[in-house]
């Protein structure tokens, strides 16, 4: 049995590799709530539908989001009713005192519908109404992404890290705003002065989450801050991998990052943007996998491989290397 942390698009690019290497059916995957918001009433969980629409088969594998071949009618219409009213796209957050009304899980990160800011496909956006509105009959998230699952066929089982509320928040010059507000809206800038998951004071794991991390636990080259750092700032989440064997794959090679904002935010948050910054965010790493071409020299056991993930026969053999780390620190 195996459990993945999944944010962003680097565990799921180390997943379409992996299931040669461990069974689908024996392996978990837990994905990161911080980054869902609230838009148009409807609750988008970007790094839950990944792994949804991945091992569904369905998946844009040039964008790693959304739907492959998808309509977008919605989407053009919202766009074209704003510019037709003069309405500013935005992204619009709702009223401050809407932020914290209505469902608790979109607590903190409630945007207007008004010209979405973010692209949802037609059918991607299916998903998104099914899912609030399981929510709004009384299920949790984590019920209602088990019978999503069921519907896409998945073999792996797919978990939220919990089904409370966590938020991250950008500090910014200009302001704190939600991290698809800076990423998404604003194409990463302005520059990051901090990173606040807020709720995770509240917010606990579930019974099936600290279940999955029992098992051995494996860290794809995600980004440590807003991919895994709302799963870290839960408190008995951390706890539970300092208790297990865990073994992380490096976003880096060295100083350079393979893809996404993981440098900005690192820097933002007093990390080296690194290798040796990953190892400092993941101190309760047992091993590491890292890029042949990477010399950093780490306290625990190291396996090297090239780490690049452009297709399937790429994540097939960085799992082999994954599967190497766990057998020298088992």
């Amino acid at each position: 049995m195996v459990t993945f942390l999944a944010g962003g698009t680097g565990t799921p690019k180390l997943l379409a590799g992996a299931d040669d290497v461990f069974w689908p059916a024996a392996t978990t995957v837990v994905a990161n709530t911080g980054d869902d918001i609230e838009l148009g009433g409807h609750l988008v969980c970007p790094d839950l539908d990944t792994v949804l629409f991945l091992d569904g088969e369905v998946l844009d594998r040039e964008t790693w989001w959304g739907i492959a071949d998808d309509t977008a009618e919605t989407h053009s219409e919202l766009t074209r009713l704003a510019d037709a009213a003069g309405l500013d796209g935005g992204p619009r957050y709702l009223p401050d005192d809407a932020q914290t009304e209505g469902r608790s899980i979109a607590r903190w990160r409630r945007f207007s519908g008004v010209a979405e800011f973010m692209h949802i496909g037609d059918r991607d956006r299916a998903v998104h109404v099914t899912r609030t509105s399981l929510l709004d009959e009384g299920q949790s998230l984590t019920a209602v992404t088990r019978t999503l699952a069921d519907a896409f066929g998945l073999d792996r089982t797919l978990l939220p890290m919990s089904d409370d509320p966590v938020a991250s928040i950008i500090h910014t010059p200009s302001g704190p705003m939600h991290f698809q507000e800076w990423w998404v809206g604003r194409n990463g800038v302005p520059p990051v002065e901090d990173v606040e998951f807020r709720g995770a004071e509240r917010a606990s794991a579930t019974d099936a989450v600290l279940t999955a991390l029992d098992d051995t636990v494996v860290i794809g080259p995600s980004n440590p801050v807003t991919s895994l750092g709302p799963m870290l700032a839960i408190d008995e989440f951390e706890q539970a991998l300092h208790e297990t064997t865990v073994v992380a794959v490096s976003p880096f090679i060295e100083d350079t990052v393979f893809s996404g904002p993981a440098a900005d935010l690192m820097a933002g948050v007093g990390l080296e943007p690194s290798t040796g910054g990953v190892a400092e965010a993941y101190p309760f790493a047992d091993a590491f996998v890292l890029d042949d071409d990477d010399s950093t020299l780490l306290d625990v056991p190291v396996v090297r491989t090239d780490t690049t993930l452009d297709d399937a026969a790429d994540a097939e053999r960085v799992n082999r290397a994954v599967e190497t780390a766990l057998s020298e620190v088992a």
